[in-house]
């Protein structure tokens, strides 16, 4: 993991304090606006105190204000098992009252960083990141460890994340998932950087976390992390810390399956179901069984066909690696029952694309004898094709002319499902564009510093529109790109299987390297765009 050495010391992160005048009632025009924040006037005890004993923190302020969402602003450190009594919340008051319900470490330097939450009544203008310092010792701890975040995957990093450290001495693999840590910081909902402040001089281990829960510990079906496989010494001099945070791909695991119609069954899924191995019994009868992607995006689930004819009780086994999982389950008769439907996924058919189509079932056989693809002047196009049968989609690869018309026939008996069924006559029509509708895209690679690598073309939603891998080529072509503003990214493909792999925190393995272009790229019609891709930058 990166730490990159500074020539300054300490990175402020500012408060924001407007200074314009306040807003006069009852004129006509309304007056100037409101822009001041409140302003604390006293509290009790008072900032950075020493020897605190007490239960009860007061803050009084110099006008009406309000607190607001206080459970996800207000970052206690160290951790408190117990959230404060704090008021008052959602109404007016000119002070803030917080009880603590636990009693206090001994000699320890406690920070209350209230984030954005503290707003004037009137136009919630915020006092930023005022913080309440005391301590139950003698002396304020005023160490500090600095650093910021990024994501692996994505080119901006979640909100929210909290910075944990942990003291090393004591500190095990598994003390993320099941303790609470000796103090945190949180990015809140703008920060990349962060300050671990009023700490004690030793030694640390440090993580950072999206924690979903809130609760400090790592949960990896919901939450991110992010480690630095070293030990941290305070006090540190001239050193800001990156951690990079990644969501772990969870062990692969499966859910018992349940029954969608006479002839599917849904199964959900944790981790990589690819080579998984599916087998059935009904009684001592082998039964065959296809298993085909869940067609909603974002839902870890497959879809199981069976051809059951008969209503008893059927045996699933699944099997992966040293994964073996067996499930029981009693064959239903239902109304709904899956038969074969082909639809064209294509009207317009991108010059990069092969034409489409998706099919209902699972597919035995395809007649190619029987299948006619044709252009508008009725001339008879060769084609290949291949099928997909985890995605259901047939895809015929052909020679494509521009701005042209094509008609692809099913006579009956193309297609034979998984349980005999053929189709009846189908007709499918799609077009092409002009290649001046596209443009080209032309990316120069400099300073790779190793191979093989996969340069991606992203929408600003992030779907990937095109991919290519470089094994030991710096200029990657993209043609007959759809108009748009694109992001370039770079996967180091580490261990070579074509894909992005993330981290995995036990085995302290951090995710492949990304490497985002900073800047949007412009691709117009009929353009020829070539853009340098610099990664030493």
């Amino acid at each position: 993991m990166k730490k990159t050495y500074l020539t300054i010391l300490f990175i402020v992160i500012s408060t924001f304090i407007f200074t314009t005048s306040c807003a006069k009632r009852g004129t006509i025009n309304g007056g100037a606006k409101d822009t001041i924040a409140p302003k604390i006037t006293s509290s009790f005890p008072d900032n950075f105190s020493t020897n605190f004993s007490g239960r009860e923190i007061k803050i009084n302020f110099n006008e009406l204000i309000k607190v607001k969402d206080i459970n996800k602003q207000l970052i206690i450190s160290p951790p408190l098992e117990k959230q404060p009594t704090i008021i008052p919340q959602g109404s007016a008051s000119k002070f803030i009252s917080v009880k603590i319900l636990e009693d206090l470490k001994p000699n320890t330097t406690y920070s209350f960083n209230f984030g954005q939450s503290i707003t004037d009544n009137n136009e919630g203008n915020p006092y930023s990141q005022f913080k309440y310092v005391f301590s139950t010792g003698s002396y304020i701890d005023s160490l500090a460890l600095l650093g910021n975040i990024k994501d692996a995957y994505e080119q901006k990093p979640d909100n929210f994340v909290n910075i944990q450290l942990y003291d090393a001495t004591t500190f095990k693999d598994s003390t993320v998932f099941k303790e609470t840590p000796l103090y945190v910081t949180n990015t809140l909902d703008s920060l990349k950087v962060f300050a671990l402040e009023n700490l004690k001089a030793g030694t640390y281990k440090i993580i950072a976390l999206k924690d979903k829960n809130n609760n400090y510990k790592y949960d990896p079906k919901s939450d991110k992390i992010g480690f630095l496989d070293e030990t941290i010494t305070l006090p540190v001099d001239n050193t800001l810390y990156e951690i990079e945070l990644f969501k772990e791909k969870p062990k692969f695991k499966v859910e018992k399956p349940i029954q969608q119609s006479n002839n599917k069954f849904f199964m959900g899924y944790q981790g990589d179901i690819k080579d998984v191995k599916i087998t059935a019994k009904m009684g001592l009868e082998e039964i065959p069984v296809k298993m085909t992607k869940f067609p909603d995006k974002g839902k870890d689930s497959v879809q199981l066909f069976f051809p059951v004819s008969k209503l008893d009780t059927l045996e699933i086994s699944i099997k992966k690696d040293n994964y073996i999982k067996n499930f029981k389950t009693k064959v239903k008769e239902l109304k709904l029952t899956d038969s074969l439907k082909i639809n064209a996924v294509q009207n317009t058919l991108n010059f990069r694309d092969k034409f489409t189509l998706k099919t209902k079932t699972p597919i035995n056989s395809i007649d190619k004898n029987k299948i006619t693809l044709t252009n508008k002047d009725s001339i008879v196009i060769p084609f290949e094709y291949s099928y997909n049968e985890y995605e259901e989609e047939i895809l015929f690869d052909f020679k494509k002319e521009e701005n042209q018309k094509y008609q692809i026939e099913l006579l009956p008996g193309a297609i034979t499902d998984f349980y005999n069924t053929t189709n009846d006559s189908l007709r499918f029509s799609f077009n092409t564009k002009l290649l001046s509708d596209y443009g080209n895209l032309k990316v120069i690679i400099k300073n790779a510093n190793r191979f093989p690598y996969i340069l991606e073309v992203l929408t600003a939603k992030g779907d990937v529109v095109a991919s290519a891998i470089s094994n030991d080529e710096n200029i990657i072509y993209f043609d007959a790109i759809e108009p748009s503003i694109y992001t370039l990214r770079i996967i180091y493909d580490d261990n070579k299987n074509n894909i992005w792999d993330t981290g995995d925190y036990l085995n302290k393995k951090y995710a492949e390297e990304i490497v985002y272009y900073p800047k949007g790229i412009d691709v117009r019609a009929n353009w020829d765009v070539e853009q340098e891709f610099d990664l030493g930058e």
